[in-house]
């Protein structure tokens, strides 16, 4: 409809231009075309191709001017106007931005909609879209503990990977069940996103949805949490040790039985990376999202294409930093899950053997036999806290020590710390190192070595740190501010 009043718009200034029915009659019909205009790149996200259509008639208007109308200069004269304005326009409203968002709706997706970790990362990232004028909506599935949201009808039941009556159901999700197309489809279909931006949606959602969204022609941008898109089992570890085997061949998951559930879960695994394998998931994405550059290369190695792929690290809602005193306290801290990916035991094996006191925020499948195993008074196991606690701990902490012995993506403890003003010694591994600059912001060690990192804590507890640098650096860096421009540049993109 819109494409009809445009091209009757453009016949009546043609034709009174023609008719030489005056000034005040070709400026509204212009006007129009430049409202109309503006309307069509609001609707459809295309305001370059409109204005260009605009320019162009323009153009062609001002060259029959001067062919029929030798003696009319007045008339040529408009139209050079007009068209010059066409540019001043199209510079300012697209170019600039000034005025018009081309992506006015973001669809986020998500697998729950809880408080923890990369989840509540991109709750932020909800919010920053709506601080900005966008209207945002979610999509997760059912979960007992998802924060209240007025779009949680569309959600998906939770699916239990388990014997039972939801078995069929719970192995059919991997690949799209018909619950999640319905259901999803009707969300487009009411909300009519400009963008679906997807973050960890396998198993319980599956990437369907990015295949949906691909057919209505909306924007797909995908942000990479973790290596499940080259390795079944999200961690790229097998028997305790890093395992690269599935970027070449899926069917390492397979004989090696490395996902959870042995033979079956391992079959699953298998059939679920070869039905979503990189030729159907690059051709469903406009962008892959990368918080960190190692992710970036590990996709590349994963046979994904490296112009498929943004680096662009996470932010922080900077405001509940709060004003820091940088004041330290004699001690240093360890915040995480305690399992044994994270190191926490090669930790525990050095904090044993120094006199620092260590402070272990967490909790995981460890937690008992580490809290029997290291019962001493210069280590202190103080379990899950609120941000509020978790702010006041680690801020006050000489540093925090991040001892991971599997890949991290970006983790957000370590710019959490740093926007606080607490440098991080953090493992040589995946993306840490792009965080930390040695001595400035804190240091690496080799990942797994207990004599490096007992070294290492020892020299962190004896440098100079400027922790005031350290905080106003890294809010910087990580401000939302920074990651909205970079999110326009992509959705845009």
């Amino acid at each position: 409809m819109g494409t009809i009043i445009f091209l009757f718009l453009i016949l009546t200034q043609f034709y009174g231009y023609m008719g030489l029915q005056g000034l005040p009659f070709m400026l509204t019909t212009h006007v129009g075309i430049l409202v109309l205009g503006v309307f069509l790149g609001y609707k459809k996200g295309n305001l370059f191709n409109k204005y260009l259509i605009m320019m162009v008639v323009s153009l062609i208007l001002c060259a029959i001017s001067s062919k029929v109308y030798r003696n009319q200069s007045f008339i040529s004269s408009l139209y050079a106007s007009l068209f010059i304005l066409d540019i001043f326009f199209y510079y300012f409203l697209v170019y600039l931005n000034v005025g018009v968002k081309r992506f006015e709706k973001v669809l986020v997706i998500l697998i729950v909609a809880t408080c923890l970790g990369f989840i509540l990362q991109h709750l932020n990232l909800e919010e920053l879209l709506k601080s900005h004028g966008h209207e945002v909506a979610i999509f997760a599935m059912q979960y007992p503990d998802n924060i209240p949201s007025s779009w949680d009808s569309y959600f998906p039941n939770a699916v239990k990977f388990s014997l039972g009556t939801g078995m069929i159901k719970a192995f059919g999700r991997p690949f799209g069940t018909a619950d999640v197309k319905r259901k999803f489809t009707k969300l487009l279909n009411d909300f009519r996103p400009d963008v679906v931006h997807l973050n960890n949606v396998h198993s319980q959602l599956s990437p369907i949805i990015a295949k949906l969204a691909y057919k209505e022609g909306i924007k797909v941008v995908w942000t990479l949490h973790d290596c499940k898109l080259v390795c079944p089992r999200y961690d790229c570890m097998r028997d305790g040790q890093r395992c690269e085997l599935c970027f070449n061949n899926k069917l390492s998951c397979l004989k090696f039985k490395c996902m959870k559930g042995g033979l079956l879960g391992s079959l699953i695994g298998y059939w679920e990376a070869k039905k979503w394998n990189h030729h159907c998931l690059q051709r469903v994405t406009d962008t892959f999202i990368s918080p960190s550059l190692f992710m970036k290369e590990t996709m590349v190695r994963g046979h994904y294409s490296a112009n498929k792929i943004h680096v662009l690290c996470n932010f922080l809602d900077i405001s509940k930093i709060g004003d820091q005193l940088f004041e330290k306290s004699n001690y240093y801290c360890f915040v995480g899950r305690l399992s044994s990916e994270k190191g926490v035991k090669t930790l525990l094996k050095v904090a044993s053997q120094l006199p620092y006191r260590l402070l272990i925020i967490g909790e995981g499948p460890l937690e008992l036999e580490l809290k029997k195993m290291y019962c001493i008074s210069n280590i202190e196991f103080v379990g899950q806290k609120t941000w509020d606690d978790l702010k006041r701990i680690v801020a006050k902490a000489h540093f925090m020590v991040l001892p991971s012995e599997c890949y991290e993506n970006n983790p957000l403890s370590v710019i959490e710390a740093q926007c606080l003003g607490t440098p991080v010694l953090g493992a040589q591994m995946g993306g840490i190192p792009e965080l930390i600059e040695d001595k400035v912001n804190g240091m690496l060690f080799e990942s797994g070595n207990v004599v490096d990192l007992k070294n290492k804590i020892e020299v962190m507890f004896s440098h100079i740190f400027d922790y005031a640098s350290i905080s106003k650096e890294s809010q910087k860096r990580y401000s939302a501010d920074h990651y909205y421009s970079e999110i326009m540049k992509i959705y845009k993109k």
